[in-house]
């Protein structure tokens, strides 16, 4: 059943999701200085943790696409993620060649840390609503970041010379 939302409501909503994703990437940043870490080098640990809590491990080649760098500067991330103690690189038990990603329990046990208050906040906002409200929700998040990846898996072009300002 569709509902025609209007194009305020509409405006609403993608303020609110654009709102989340600066607070987002605001904990990530605090988190990255808890830790003393960049702020590149725990957007990846973050990735990591969040597959690991999916029931899936990422491979590094998953990892560099995730945090969108190159494969060479994600190796070397993840060498000062493994120095650090952060991350082990284990290999498959069928294919020794295939690598993957975990976290180690002292990092695991920072990010509980860290983050718990804020899970127990949102555990607490997600209380009010029924579960086929947030059926719908997690629907409507699917089908936006369909929407979303399909957009930024069309080429892009660089911009006419003429739009680019020179500077003088």
């Amino acid at each position: 059943m569709n509902h025609p939302a209007t194009r305020a409501q509409q405006e609403q909503v993608i303020e609110g999701l654009r709102a989340y994703g600066a607070n987002f990437r605001e904990f990530s940043r605090q988190f990255a200085a808890w830790l003393g870490l960049h702020s590149t080098d725990a957007e990846a640990l973050i990735e990591i943790l969040a597959a690991e809590e999916r029931g899936v491990f990422l491979s590094p080649a998953r990892l560099s696409e995730r945090i969108a760098l190159s494969q060479p500067a994600t190796t070397a991330l993840l060498n000062r993620l493994e120095q650090a103690g952060h991350v082990l690189r284990t290999r498959d038990s069928s294919d020794r060649r295939v690598v993957t990603l975990r976290s180690s329990a002292d990092v695991q046990n920072l990010a509980d840390e860290f983050f718990r208050p804020l899970g127990e906040r949102v555990d607490a906002v997600m209380a009010h609503y029924s579960p086929e409200q947030l059926r719908q929700f997690d629907g409507f998040l699917t089908e936006l970041t369909a929407a979303m990846n399909a957009q930024l898996a069309e080429s892009h072009t660089a911009p006419p010379a003429q739009r680019i300002p020179r500077k003088s």
